[in-house]
């Protein structure tokens, strides 16, 4: 069960903007990540990689910080909001609970929410935090 001020240092990792490293730090090894409909992915590495590519296509990633972070026991909700800023200036966002099952100190399980029809919408430039 973590305590608040890791899954505290989890968020500021996340907030930083790092987020590769923050799954190193916070997740175990055998760590999974399930977006809604999908299959999970399975592994650390798998879950970085993954990160890695998906923000290799933005010029870069707003992470908000949290609306809410609910901590009950090894249960941790976190209310995301995330701006991905396209090469061209455009910013999407998405507004997402992300729901963890922590093991110890780091997350065993991470399962995301979001509505899929209006996910990674248009918004204000201004809203990416430029």
């Amino acid at each position: 069960m973590p305590d608040r001020a890791r899954v505290e240092a989890f968020v500021a990792a996340v907030v930083s903007g790092d987020h590769v490293k923050a799954i190193a730090d916070f997740y175990h090894d055998d760590a999974t990540m399930q977006e809604p409909d999908k299959e999970p992915r399975r592994g650390r590495e798998a879950l970085m990689e993954h990160e890695a590519k998906a923000l290799a296509r933005v010029q870069r990633m707003h992470t908000h910080a949290p609306r809410a972070v609910l901590v009950d026991g090894d249960n941790v909700v976190v209310h995301w909001v995330f701006d991905a800023i396209a090469h061209d200036g455009t910013a999407r966002r998405l507004e997402e609970l992300a729901i963890q099952r922590w093991r110890g100190d780091r997350i065993a399980q991470e399962r995301f929410f979001y509505d899929t029809a209006s996910a990674w919408r248009v918004v204000p430039s201004e809203a990416g935090g430029a």
